[in-house]
């Protein structure tokens, strides 16, 4: 038995050998080794552009603006103000602030103009006011950012009432003064309440009681320190609302002015008819910055010979010899001969005095360079330096320094942001 069993043993055997090498047994896979994903690029802080019409940049040294003051301590200040782009105008600078050209190149060449194509142009012409047209040589950031996927917010920005290159900031509201600057603060607040996906990363806000005041009444007066007063109460009811949503500290705020304002007598005017047949041209503006065409039939060489010659209280100038620094004379909106009035005048006309119940006391538009004309600049926020002063520097810079706070490509500009990185942590420039 022994001798029968030992083969039949040995076969099966052979046989379990067999069918492990027919049927080996599976071999596991290697770990999955893990994959680099890379992280989104982190959202740039909200932005809050703030412009205070008509605030010179001294003004904060009357001890009437504690916020602003406070914001400056903690934050950036350009010790000798901002200088605004010629002429020192609203809308001019306005659009200049948020584009990065001058108005010479952005087309919004004054608060009065004319074009051959689509008329008149004036801050209280509504229709003009709200046509893209008037605006679209410039890009405005609203524009920029929201073709990047931010979702944008304007309270009362010159410009954004226009559906410039076929569209308005997502959020905007058309201007009435009668809107208090409380209110539009808590609109602002408003804007910054909403859901993420619909909430703005770049707003601005817009106040205009000191401008007001300063025409009215003239810069040295108590109505415009109750002015700069109320509107810095309005910046403490933002700053508060800011603290309570825990924005404070995670917002970059830049606080503006467009120009400042100087003190304008009431008899300091020039009578323009006085020096130049009025049938005889075509009169665009008349105010600080006086222009006028050429009217067929009539020598308008001849008128501007004689206007180019030395003049009491103004200097005029053919648009093609503007000095240089002005930066201004190529746009076709540009009117032929240009009048400046000496800081403390203005230009105007019989008929314009007769109907004029009330003379300013304060103007602006005057030469870029002036003092009483050099602008507010603050800025506070993540970004800033704490306690720093800056030199003072052309408001076409504050463009590229935004779109650097954005991280958005800037349009073409006038700015340079080299010059104002300096205001910034270094680990944000």
């Amino acid at each position: 038995m022994k001798i029968l069993f030992r083969p039949l043993l040995c076969s099966l055997i052979v046989l379990a050998a067999a069918c492990a090498t027919t049927h080996p047994q599976p071999v596991s896979a290697p770990s999955p080794q893990p994959v680099a994903v890379a992280k989104p690029a982190p959202a740039p802080a909200p932005l809050l552009l703030i412009s205070i019409d008509g605030y010179r940049s001294d003004y904060i040294e009357r001890g009437l603006s504690p916020t602003l003051a406070s914001l400056a301590r903690q934050g950036v200040r350009a010790a000798d103000g901002m200088q605004p782009s010629f002429p020192s105008l609203t809308f001019p600078n306005h659009y200049t602030l948020v584009t990065g050209l001058r108005p010479d190149h952005h087309g919004i060449v004054n608060n009065t103009m004319t074009d051959p194509v689509l008329g008149k142009f004036s801050l209280g012409n509504r229709e003009a006011v709200s046509n893209g047209q008037w605006w679209a040589q410039g890009t405005p950031l609203w524009e920029t950012a929201q073709q990047h996927g931010m979702k944008t917010a304007t309270m009362f920005w010159p410009g954004s009432e226009a559906d410039i290159h076929g569209a308005h900031p997502n959020y905007w509201k058309p201007y009435d003064g009668k809107i208090t600057p409380d209110q539009r603060v808590d609109q602002v607040l408003a804007w910054l309440d909403l859901p993420a996906g619909e909430r703005p990363t770049f707003l601005t806000l817009y106040f205009d009681e000191v401008d007001h005041a300063g025409h009215h009444f003239g810069p040295d007066t108590p109505q415009v320190n109750e002015a700069i007063a109320h509107t810095d109460a309005a910046l403490d009811r933002l700053v508060k609302g800011l603290q309570q949503r825990g924005l404070l500290d995670r917002i970059n705020m830049i606080i503006v002015a467009d120009h400042g304002m100087a003190s304008s007598p009431a008899h300091n005017v020039v009578v323009i008819d006085k020096l130049i047949p009025l049938k005889q041209v075509g009169l665009v503006s008349v105010g600080v910055l006086a222009g006028f065409n050429p009217k067929p039939g009539f020598d308008f060489a001849k008128i501007e010979a004689s206007m180019e010659q030395p003049q009491q209280h103004m200097t005029c100038w053919d648009k093609t010899r503007v000095p240089a620094r002005l930066a201004y004379g190529s746009n076709p909106r540009v009117p032929q001969l240009l009048c400046l009035a000496d800081v403390g005048w203005r230009i105007s006309t019989r008929e314009y005095l007769a109907k004029k119940k009330e003379p300013m006391r304060g103007d602006h538009g005057y030469d870029n360079a002036a003092p009483q004309m050099q602008a507010l600049f603050v800025a506070h926020g993540p970004a800033f330096r704490a306690g720093a002063e800056v030199a003072s520097f052309p408001n076409v810079d504050v463009y590229p320094l935004m779109t650097h706070l954005l991280d958005l490509p800037a349009a073409t500009n006038d700015g340079d942001y080299d010059a104002v990185k300096g205001m910034l942590k270094p680990d944000v420039q």
